[in-house]
């Protein structure tokens, strides 16, 4: 029979001290937490196993781009003049960094004055300027509003969903639309095939197709009727 007091069963002790883990009764539990270690029963030990677990496996690649384009947005308000609290931040703010960040675009967009204007595909290059193509500014303002609102800010107001924003993300879509020739309408959807009738069509001999209701018909007729 075991030392142990009744109610007390075996534990995990996590020793913080260095000594490592080992399995300890009750009586030699009581004595070790004065030493400064923990006991993890076996729940416990589950879970913070898939906390652990949890905390080591790499985020994903939309996360791991949400991250970088949040600290991008809040390296650029500690570098305003004067620096701007995110609690400030107005859609305003956002347009600007749009813009700011246009000068490490790598699309080419045409002006009004470019010989190549509407083509999609110029056979020469020119000196128009370099963009954000629409696409990627479209999806940066998408993380950029779902990681205000990770990072305890309140949907009424965040600014990366405000109107001056939407706005301004429709008129460049237009605008790069003109400019590069492509057109960004929206896919249509393949209509699914037309759901099969109660009537059921079946093959005879000869190739011959019959109506099934109407089969069963003619076999309840009699003969020379």
């Amino acid at each position: 029979m075991s030392g142990d007091p009744p109610g007390v069963g075996r534990g995990i002790l996590v020793d913080h001290g260095g000594a490592g883990t080992s399995m300890m009764g009750g009586a030699g539990e009581a004595a070790l937490h004065a030493g400064g270690g923990i006991v993890l029963g076996h729940d416990q030990l589950q879970l913070q196993a898939q906390a652990d677990e949890g905390s080591t496996r790499a985020p994903s690649r939309y996360e791991a781009q949400k991250r970088r384009d949040w600290n991008t947005f809040g390296q650029y308000l500690r570098n305003h003049r004067p620096p701007l609290p995110l609690a400030r931040c107005t859609g305003t703010h956002v347009l600007d960094f749009v813009r700011y960040l246009d000068q490490f675009g790598k699309t080419k967009v045409h002006l009004t004055t470019c010989p190549y204007f509407g083509l999609p595909q110029p056979p020469h290059p020119c000196p128009c300027p370099l963009r954000q193509a629409w696409g990627s500014l479209d999806a940066l303002i998408g993380r950029l509003r779902a990681a205000f609102e990770e990072n305890g800010g309140k949907p009424e107001s965040n600014p990366f969903g405000a109107r001056t924003v939407r706005l301004y993300l429709r008129e460049v879509r237009e605008m790069q639309a003109k400019a590069r020739g492509i057109a960004y309408g929206k896919k249509k959807r393949k209509r699914p095939p037309p759901a099969p009738t109660s009537d059921h069509a079946i093959t005879i001999g000869g190739g011959h197709v019959v109506n099934a209701n109407n089969m069963q018909v003619q076999q309840g007729m009699q003969p020379g009727t």
